[in-house]
């Protein structure tokens, strides 16, 4: 259960999250710091799809409800865990899932990494890969490679190789400003295929990936609801407060059950196949649109104050709207609206 009052503080039980939760505060705006943070997040929130989704989801949600650059850390390195565990269970041999961990699927103009047959089973990588994040702070990476004109297959490397070369790329985001995305340009690398080509994009976790990364969003939203709701308690609130904040605990509320069914769902095997991804980019939507809510709430309900007076206001807000830039908007709903014309079952049929 994401929660019934999904942007009030719940002490977590078990006393290991609440004390992850204390040092993400400790660890707020650092990235290296959160990296420390990785073997205890790994250990602590479950993988997804195998029983207790809805708890990973809330612990991703209360970690960015902290801070928005330890949940925008740790976020990927735990879906690189889930990756290789989804990997492993599809009888796939791949490495251990020891150190910091990064995932690089993007792909971008003049940007292309191929791979190509090595020795003992290994695959050689050289090329360049785009949009990199903290690429100079993880240990290694998943990253996706051509192996010919159509397909590309999921590879894990070890970034310290000598063949990894950092591109040195404009970074002027007010946002999230310390989880810097980079280049990366591979020389000769060689990495450990995972999976076969098109096994990364077709597997279910692809799917449930993505509502990971909404369960962060919907955690900074939280975070800037919980300050209206103390503006509300340090004075009189008028009406508009009023309406504001309801206005904010509405969108929440209905996000955070959309969240919830979706990771029932997930736990009974009912995301997968050809609509994973329309799901899931659904349920993404829900969150997002309740986050742009919130947003626009706070902005009204608290004025300019927090943001010029309040660090930790000022860089929620910032944050979040960068990160829900992941967001494709108007493309993600065209993509839902296709599946839908496709058969993807709806609640309103």
């Amino acid at each position: 259960m994401i929660g019934l009052d999904p942007w009030s503080p719940q002490a977590p039980d078990d006393p290991g999250l609440t004390a992850l939760l204390e040092d993400a505060r400790a660890a707020a705006g650092d990235p290296v710091a959160a990296l420390a943070l990785a073997d205890r997040a790994t250990e602590r929130l479950p993988l997804p799809g195998t029983g207790r989704t809805a708890e990973l989801w809330r612990g991703l949600a209360e970690l960015a409800a902290v801070d928005l650059t330890v949940a925008r850390t740790l976020e990927p390195h735990l879906d690189a865990v889930a990756i290789l565990a989804q990997a492993a269970d599809a009888g796939y041999a791949v490495p251990p899932a020891s150190g910091t961990w990064g995932v690089y699927a993007a792909e971008g103009p003049g940007a292309r990494l191929e791979a190509r047959p090595g020795d003992e089973g290994r695959l050689v990588l050289s090329g360049r890969k785009p949009w990199c994040s903290l690429a100079e702070h993880v240990d290694s990476a998943l990253v996706t490679a051509w192996v010919d004109d159509e397909r590309r297959i999921l590879v894990a490397v070890d970034l310290s190789h000598p063949g990894v070369e950092l591109v040195d790329e404009p970074w002027v985001a007010r946002g999230l400003p310390r989880v810097r995305s980079t280049g990366l340009r591979l020389t000769d690398v060689p990495g450990v295929p995972v999976g076969d080509p098109g096994w990364y994009l077709t597997r279910p976790g692809f799917a449930w990936g993505g509502l990971g990364v909404a369960a962060c969003w919907l955690g900074g939203a939280m975070g800037l609801t919980r300050r209206m709701r103390t503006a509300a308690t340090e004075r009189e609130p008028d009406q508009i407060g009023l309406s504001l904040l309801g206005k904010a605990d509405m969108a929440l509320t209905a996000a955070a059950a959309v969240l919830t069914e979706a990771s029932s769902a997930v736990d009974a095997g009912l995301v997968e196949g050809e609509h994973a991804w329309p799901r899931c980019v659904r349920v993404r939507s829900v969150v997002h649109d309740a986050c742009e809510t919130v947003l626009t709430a706070a902005a009204h309900a608290l004025g300019p104050g927090p943001l010029t007076g309040e660090e930790e206001h000022a860089a929620r807000v910032a944050d979040l709207q960068l990160y829900l830039r992941q967001h494709k908007a108007e493309r993600d709903a065209a993509l839902v609206g296709q599946a839908v014309a496709d058969g993807m079952p709806v609640a309103w049929a």
